[in-house]
């Protein structure tokens, strides 16, 4: 039972990336990339981006979610508290 409830948390606590097919309003395919979570970051989202997209480069088309904190708003170097929502769409070039 410890040994399940230890997987589970270092499964939750690693958080990942995920990205899906999109069509914007115009038509075009793009990339819904969701990196919600408190082990996640913006950061996550860009690099998912780009791993998405092959390394030819990408625009983003539009983010939602939760700013991210200036250094002198987290609590001794990290940013503590509840559920962060992030999620951009991007069109890979």
């Amino acid at each position: 039972m410890k040994i399940t409830l230890a997987v589970m948390a270092v499964l939750v606590l690693s958080g990942c990336a995920t990205a899906s097919k999109t069509y914007l309003d115009d038509g075009q395919q793009g990339l819904s990339i969701d990196c919600s979570g408190q082990a996640n970051s913006w950061a996550t989202c860009y690099e998912k981006a780009d791993a998405s997209c092959a390394g030819t480069g990408y625009k983003i088309v539009g983010s939602e979610g939760t700013p991210a904190l200036k250094e002198s708003d987290k609590t001794l170097g990290a940013d503590v508290g509840n559920f962060k929502s992030r999620s951009v769409v991007v069109v890979c070039n």
